[in-house]
């Protein structure tokens, strides 16, 4: 009698291919240390362990891996990829799982995807994070009026929040030809801009 798991009917080869090309890492070359969900902050609210998503990937769980609600938990610090003995830059990888679950639809954290928009239309307008206007265009699309208002005061009086945003020389037109550049390469591809 086999004990082995057959996961042929699941896994998606070309899903780790994928990752690796658009990473630019080398995922295969993880051997599961465990020392990125051993430093990971972030890893107590995690539904699946940074050693687990790689794995994921190394396997081609798509799945698996692109429904996670980990892959939008990720606070990007890099302390995976910092502690890893292989030198992968597990970050980047996270970071390309997330905008290939958004491309697919499989957004299983929606707060962190609507932060995520009101932070890039700010930068979008004015050429770089405006915190008030982040702000409320969070609470606007999350429908979290009161959400961190406590906290404006005192951000106020460290002068740690200011009131008008701060433009970059040359206004916000660089930036936008970044964003630009990012749709229309978002439109060749068939995702979602």
């Amino acid at each position: 009698m086999n004990d082995a798991i057959d996961i042929s009917h699941v896994r998606d080869a070309a899903f780790t291919a994928e990752v690796e090309a658009r990473s630019g890492q080398k995922v295969a070359s993880c051997y599961q240390c465990g020392n990125c969900t051993a430093g990971c902050p972030a890893g107590f609210a995690y539904d699946m362990q940074v050693s687990q998503i790689m794995r994921g990937v190394q396997l081609g769980l798509k799945d698996s891996v692109l429904k996670s609600r980990s892959i939008w938990m990720c606070l990007s610090c890099s302390t995976c990829s910092q502690r890893c003995p292989n030198n992968i830059d597990v970050a980047a990888v996270m970071e390309t799982l997330r905008h290939m679950a958004r491309k697919e639809g499989h957004i299983t954290v929606p707060k962190v995807e609507k932060f995520w928009l009101s932070f890039l239309n700010t930068v979008r307008a004015f050429g770089r994070s405006y915190e008030i206007g982040t702000m409320v265009l969070y609470m606007m699309r999350s429908l979290r009026v009161y959400t961190d208002v406590d906290l404006a005061p005192t951000a106020f009086a460290k002068g740690k929040l200011g009131l008008l945003p701060h433009l970059t020389p040359g206004g916000a037109e660089p930036v936008e030809r970044i964003f630009r550049r990012y749709r229309e390469r978002a439109k060749r591809e068939g995702g979602r801009p």
